[in-house]
């Protein structure tokens, strides 16, 4: 039986600077992808890695081993000992798993509840790991029906009303910090979506951006046609900090993009004149040590939670809509996995039955030496027969769950039940050996 797991870490439960270890670019994520199904205990893969969080999805038979091998690959990568993230990561198993990237998908575990961003997110890292060939029949149908969900409950309720982002919240952030912001300068670093919302957030207070970019030049000359900005290029940096009021950077660098040393020149060079920044990127873009420059007021991702529960008033009970949207939608998965189950179960019940039939036999060939070829062909038909009949009702009862809302957890009882995915040999640790009438006799006498 294919066990469903999902390991990770996010802004609930890790700090920035251990986020920053275990945010995953694409390229790296795609070297990822394919470790875990290198991995023998993992048949199935994906990876979501945004500013928030890192998560991976796996299936595998043995979710114990399946957990031991994803826990490596992700402290691999994020050099890191698997001890320092034990605290920090969390496991979730089957219909926890996913229950879980089903509220992700629809925004419901964001730090913004219903954020624009995280729908988009899910479905390129889904994406990704169909171009990796990392999934298979349980993952393509959790992430669709995932993506199906959260669109849904996006149409259905107002979870994700105003398009409320951790990019619109940035620019609150500014405006508070700053008032009025249509007459300042804004230089945006990186030209990806969250570089897209923050430009409209602005555009919606009358601020043109200048955009910056590197390896996606031509994105960032598209963008500032949209928005009505100007697009310049990377090696223009120092020039444009220098005559810049606000910086918000939001690039998929691995590394810092503006160090200490640069931001301390280009400060003397603006005569100290104050500078606001935001970073919006993890990995972070700055340097954390230019908030000791003077004049440099910086603030990256974690800032931006003060701001939160204030643009998240009103939206819990939206919340609570989407929710039960969200466990149907579960329960149509939960559906489709049991469904899956149950003919490889009774398949492997009537095996596991068949094995014991035939371990019994030949533990017990000593005791009917006396017996005809033909006895000893009747005995085995008449201890097949027992078995069957033994399995008849599992059987049928097994073959009508499949339409079952909790189809996937009955199959998954009976599987632990009759130790289907343990291991172990049938009857091992039992005594199985047929007693004589004389054994039986001498052990009645002496009770």
């Amino acid at each position: 039986m294919s066990g469903l797991l999902a390991l990770g870490a996010s802004h609930r439960t890790a700090p920035l600077e251990l986020r920053e270890r275990l945010a995953l670019t694409e390229g790296a994520a795609a070297g990822v992808l394919r470790r875990l199904v290198s991995e023998d205990e993992i048949s199935e893969a994906a990876a979501i890695s945004t500013c928030n969080r890192t998560e991976l999805y796996v299936v595998g038979a043995d979710p114990v081993e399946a957990e031991s091998a994803a826990l490596g690959v992700l402290a691999r990568e994020a050099d890191t000992p698997p001890t320092e993230l034990l605290g920090p990561l969390y496991s979730l198993r089957d219909a926890d798993a996913a229950r879980h990237l089903f509220r992700v998908t629809t925004g419901l575990e964001s730090m913004i509840i219903g954020e624009a961003e995280i729908q988009g997110q899910v479905k390129r890292s889904y994406e990704l790991a169909l171009v990796e060939g990392a999934t298979g029949p349980v993952l393509n149908h959790l992430f669709r029906g995932a993506l199906a969900a959260g669109k849904r409950a996006r149409t259905a309720t107002a979870v994700g009303e105003k398009g409320v982002s951790v990019s619109s919240v940035a620019v609150e952030l500014a405006q508070r910090s700053l008032g009025d912001l249509g007459s300042r300068r804004v230089l945006l670093v990186g030209a990806g979506e969250t570089s897209e919302l923050t430009a409209r957030a602005l555009a919606a207070r009358g601020v043109e951006a200048v955009f910056i970019a590197n390896r996606r030049h031509n994105r960032a000359i598209g963008l500032a046609e949209h928005f009505g900005g100007e697009a310049v290029r990377i090696d223009e940096m120092p020039v444009q900090l220098e005559r810049a009021d606000i910086v918000v950077s939001t690039t998929n660098s691995p590394h810092n993009i503006i160090e200490r040393g640069e931001l301390e020149l280009v400060m003397k060079a603006r005569e100290w004149r104050p500078l606001l920044m935001i970073d919006l990127a993890v990995p972070r873009d700055i340097d954390p040590a230019c908030r000791e420059i003077e004049g440099v007021s910086l603030h990256d991702v974690d800032d931006v939670q003060a701001l939160v529960e204030r643009n998240a008033s009103g939206r819990q009970a939206e919340a609570r809509l989407a929710e039960g949207i969200l466990e149907a939608e579960l329960a149509r998965f939960e559906r489709w996995l049991g469904s899956q189950e149950v003919t490889p179960t009774v398949a492997a019940l009537r095996e596991r039955a068949d094995r014991i039939v035939e371990q019994v036999l030949a533990e017990n060939q000593h005791r009917w030496q006396s017996l005809s070829d033909d006895d000893r062909e009747r005995l085995g038909l008449m201890a097949r027969a027992v078995a069957s009949r033994l399995l008849h009702e599992p059987t049928v009862r097994l073959k009508g769950l499949a339409d079952r809302e909790d189809s996937y957890l009955q199959v998954s009882v009976i599987r632990e039940l009759f130790g289907l995915d343990a291991g172990t040999e049938p009857g091992e640790g039992s005594d199985a050996k047929v007693s004589s009438l004389e054994e039986r006799r001498r052990g009645g006498r002496a009770r």
